[in-house]
């Protein structure tokens, strides 16, 4: 973006630019490329200083105030050479500065040490991105691990609390899968397990909460939904899991059965919710499914309402 409340300076930097192939957008004076910058922000800006309505510097404060999803590289392009003007503008935020008249050679070169600082901010920014994925990710199956959905489930209960709505889980696992491995192996567990994450995922709504507990088991974690809605969630997964073939062939006496304790709780109480207590609740269905032939679903219903 290139800002200049005079035309010809603003068509000379165009130029410099479109001949170097950049796309470039033109604004008269500063408040007009904040408003531009609001609504579609750009990662390079090339400001005057003197204009009319907001000048170069408020310009440069808007942007590094405020909280954008990446970083913008500003030039301050100016008649001032004093010293310490150059001071002022690079303290106010100002990336660079070049003073006019200038050379294009020395503009363009100039663009070019933003562009690989720019490309080098995006790279720490993947980086850290990959690193905060694989730090709140199951490596496996790529579902939240344990203190990720701990914390979902957390801030979900809090969100239940305030505006009352019922909450749900399903504790599950995978019935005999230490079988599965002493005869398949553990390549064929893996593919058990990343086959059961994708059934968990084709079969609930984008914002529920699905993580791998530990092993074999897997929590599904149901905002606003009450043990019947959990029931009928928990059914269309096992129902699922029945298709899913992952076993070698010639292996037809294998049968794929999922276990699942479904703990609700209808409203959360003033007072802390205690979010062990709840899993502890599904974990009790869970063991009840199993006991009571496994390959199907018990159900729990946690009452914190106040008593007396």
């Amino acid at each position: 973006m290139i800002v200049d409340d005079d035309p010809l300076e603003r068509m000379i930097v165009e130029k410099v630019l479109k001949r170097n192939n950049h796309e470039v957008i033109a604004a008269n004076n500063g408040l007009e490329a904040w408003k531009h910058i609001q609504d579609d922000p750009v990662r390079f800006v090339i400001t005057d200083w003197m204009m009319a309505e907001m000048d170069g510097l408020a310009l440069i404060e808007k942007v590094r105030q405020a909280d954008f999803p990446y970083y913008i590289y500003m030039i301050l392009l100016t008649a001032k050479d004093n010293i310490s003007d150059i001071v002022a503008g690079l303290n106010t935020g100002a990336d660079d500065y070049l003073t006019k008249p200038f050379d294009p050679l020395e503009l363009q070169a100039r663009i070019m040490v933003g562009e690989r600082i720019l490309m080098l901010e995006d790279s720490l920014r993947q980086t850290r991105d990959q690193l905060e994925h694989q730090a709140l990710h199951d490596n496996l199956t790529g579902l939240m691990n344990r203190r990720a959905i701990y914390k979902y489930i957390q801030l979900e209960l809090e969100k239940a609390r305030r505006a009352p709505a019922p909450f749900s889980i399903i504790f599950l696992d995978i019935d005999d899968f230490k079988k599965v491995n002493d005869r398949f192996g553990h390549m064929t567990g893996d593919t058990l397990l990343k086959a059961l994450a994708d059934v968990l995922r084709s079969r609930c709504r984008p914002y529920d909460g699905l993580g791998r507990w530990a092993g074999d088991e897997f929590i599904v974690a149901l905002p606003n939904t009450t043990s019947e809605n959990a029931v009928k969630v928990a059914n269309r997964i096992l129902d699922s899991a029945q298709q899913v073939q992952v076993v070698p062939s010639g292996a037809e006496d294998f049968r794929f059965g999922i276990s699942a304790g479904i703990a609700t709780v209808a409203s959360i109480p003033a007072a802390d919710m205690l979010l062990e207590q709840l899993i502890q609740c599904a974990d009790e269905a869970l063991y009840r499914a199993k006991n009571a032939g496994k390959n199907r679903i018990e159900t729990n219903q946690l009452d914190l309402a106040p008593h007396g």
